[in-house]
């Protein structure tokens, strides 16, 4: 070998064997990650588990004398760079705050798919033939693959209750009561039966706001809620008391005077503070003070002496909060905040105030005309302007109408469910909608209803679910199966409103199998083959979104989609193209691959989609060229496929004589 090829060696040894010794550090960190009591327990644990069985691979590839390939190095970088998307989602399992990994969690779930997939696909890259490892750690790494594998395609569900529960009470207002048989089951769900547990549940929501810098108005509604199930737990469970740090502390031998902990000082005053806000630096100070400060013109921050990027001042709700439990646990009052003016929620003039509670005054009588007139009336003022939305949501409408959704006078249940929608329309009526138990009702109208009342149930379902948190909860209420129905024998409008709304739902991985189960495959196809294609884009807009569902892609083969599909990538619009190239691309992943290409490959689809390739939206190109890849390659074996049998079929002929003239040259 020559030096420059003994120095290549060498350096290729080196580089593998980091990558070996991050990847044992890597499976000893996690290892030593535990106590994931929340909510994803068994998924954390399980996660956990299937890691550490990697740990004698390792261990064996460390102290083997013989090289790594190329090809597998590269398959262990991608391996640990796995492991370590793995090891922060763990933390964040054993460190975050419980509720908030509750509430998120749409998001968690995601990850936890995405590092099931980046830990399956590295170690199906890795040649266990080309390492150095005994038979048994390699059979117990290929048993880990395949758990690896069947959760990649399984969809993980979590507490329902708990997460509607959470949502639900998170978005009531402050002051608003909360029934204990609800406080009870959080309680218990999250684990925060203790004083240990609840404290470290406090430090995990000010570890959020330390590591962001703004604690958001989110933050502060889980802190309220947190301080709720505090207060019910030790009502509960006088003999907890309260914890360790808000206990009053003994001074000078008898007093009881409490000892203001560092942190509630403000750095000016050095005095507790009652309106905490942050500064750009990060640094927390009383409001009053921290303004004089600015006011004087100076622009560094007091406590560090940084230059301010900014005079902006972001309260310290998380803070405030527990400043607000020391308090109370000290029997001590709150520091009084200054009064802050500022423009009321809502600006609708007092004779409008008026009118409203009028019309409230109706919708609660028990005339049956008076209550279609005032529903009728709110439908319109919802109708027109966004201050009115606000003051009848102020005004306590929600829940009048909510009760008139069962009514049995169809106008009037039109009226509500419009009324309903309109007020939804502001982003802030939208969670005071659904803490009030709406859906249910709008589900019952959304079956049973007339078409008008029907399709504007539909619409009021697309204006709740563009929250995420709600795509969940209407999507357990049993609301798909209608929609679906909607989708097939409603007018255009109530299609479209079906459609909609149906998209939207379908975002939430958990609402793909419900809506494939449904029936919408067939809807969608039917929308598809209209001959006026009014329906074309939601129709394919849907279907690309549950074509990447296990379920979705086989309903798909089972109404035979793909000359449909094709038809569309040769002459529909740039988005219809680019969807339906999305779902060629799921049906020809898996089952039924070669026989996908082949048609495909019959149907003359090269030229096409290079055309998209060059031409098409962003997101098409990159579907066209997958689609491309996929057709190459299945070409490329269908050719030497043909060219190995074409050597079998000669063989027979030819052979014979090469063995008889053997024979005989031995004679």
């Amino acid at each position: 070998m020559e030096e420059g090829e003994k120095e290549a060696a060498v350096l290729a040894a080196a580089a593998a064997g980091s990558v070996v010794e991050s990847l044992v550090a890597a499976v000893e960190a996690i290892a030593a990650i535990s106590d994931y009591r929340n909510a994803y327990k068994k998924q954390f644990c399980n996660l956990s588990r299937r890691i550490k069985l990697l740990a004698p691979m390792f261990e064996e590839l460390k102290e083997s004398m013989d090289p790594i390939p190329p090809r597998a190095v590269r398959a262990l970088e991608k391996l640990n760079g796995a492991l370590d998307s793995a090891k922060d989602l763990l933390r964040l399992g054993s460190e975050g705050s419980k509720i908030f990994l509750v509430l998120e969690r749409d998001r968690i779930m995601e990850r936890f798919q995405e590092i099931t997939f980046q830990l399956e696909v590295a170690l199906n890259e890795i040649s266990f033939n080309e390492i150095d490892i005994s038979d048994e750690v390699k059979e117990q790494v290929e048993l880990v693959h395949a758990q690896f594998k069947r959760a990649k395609e399984r969809i993980e569900t979590t507490d329902p209750e708990l997460y509607a529960d959470l949502s639900n009470v998170c978005h009531m207002n402050a002051d608003a009561r909360i029934d204990s048989a609800i406080l009870q089951r959080l309680a218990e769900k999250l684990q925060l039966m203790t004083i240990s547990d609840l404290k470290q549940e406090s430090f995990a929501l000010h570890e959020m706001v330390d590591a962001s810098g703004d604690p958001g108005e989110v933050i502060e509604k889980m802190s309220v809620l947190l301080k709720r199930i505090k207060d019910f737990v030790q009502t509960q469970k006088p003999e907890m008391g309260t914890p360790m740090s808000a206990k009053v502390i003994p001074s000078h031998g008898t007093s009881k005077t409490p000892v203001v902990p560092d942190d509630f000082r403000c750095p000016i005053s050095l005095e507790l503070m009652g309106d905490p806000v942050i500064v750009s630096t990060g640094q927390t100070y009383e409001r009053e003070f921290i303004k004089k400060w600015l006011e004087a013109g100076h622009n560094t921050c007091p406590k560090t002496q940084q230059r301010l990027s900014s005079t902006s001042l972001t309260p310290n709700y998380v803070l405030r909060s527990l400043i607000a439990q020391w308090c109370e646990a000290n029997g001590m009052d709150l520091p009084k905040r200054p009064a802050r003016t500022g423009k009321p929620l809502s600006v609708c003039s007092a004779g409008e105030h008026a009118k409203v509670a009028d019309l409230l005054h109706k919708l609660s009588s028990q005339n049956l005309e008076d209550q279609r007139s005032a529903a009728g009336e709110l439908r319109l003022l919802a109708k027109r302007n966004t201050d009115n939305r606000i003051c009848i949501a102020e005004a306590g409408a929600i829940p009048l109408l909510v009760n008139l959704l069962s009514t049995q006078d169809v106008r009037t249940q039109e009226h509500a469910v419009t009324a309903l929608l309109n007020v939804s329309i502001y982003e802030e009526n939208k969670g005071k909608i659904i803490v009030s138990g709406a859906v249910p009702g709008i589900v019952h109208v959304l079956k049973r209803g007339s078409m008008e009342a029907r399709e504007n149930a539909a619409a009021t379902l697309f204006s709740l679910s563009v929250v995420d948190r709600n795509k969940v909860i209407i999507g357990e209420s049993g609301a798909i199966p209608a929609l679906v129905l909607l989708l097939s024998e409603g007018s255009q409008r109530g299609k479209k409103d079906a459609a909609t709304a149906l998209f939207n739902l379908c975002i939430y991985q958990g609402n793909k199998g419900k809506a494939v189960r449904a029936g919408v495959i067939q809807a969608l196809m039917g929308l598809l083959t209209d001959p006026e294609g009014a329906m074309m884009d939601e129709a394919l807009a849907i279907m690309a979104i549950l074509s990447s569902h296990p379920d979705g892609k086989a309903a798909i083969r089972a109404v035979e989609a793909l000359p449909m599909l094709v038809k569309v990538v040769r002459s529909g619009s740039p988005r219809n193209k680019e969807n339906a190239a999305a779902v060629l691309v799921h049906l020809c992943n898996g089952e039924q691959q070669q026989q996908h290409l082949a048609e495909l490959q019959e149907q003359g689809m090269m030229v096409p989609l290079q055309e998209m390739v060059e031409s098409g939206t962003d997101r098409g190109k990159r579907k066209a060229a997958q689609l491309l890849d996929q057709m190459t390659r299945f070409m490329e074996q269908q050719k030497k496929a043909e060219a190995q049998a074409q050597a079998l079929t000669q063989a027979p002929v030819d052979q014979p004589m090469d063995s008889a003239s053997s024979a005989f040259t031995d004679l």
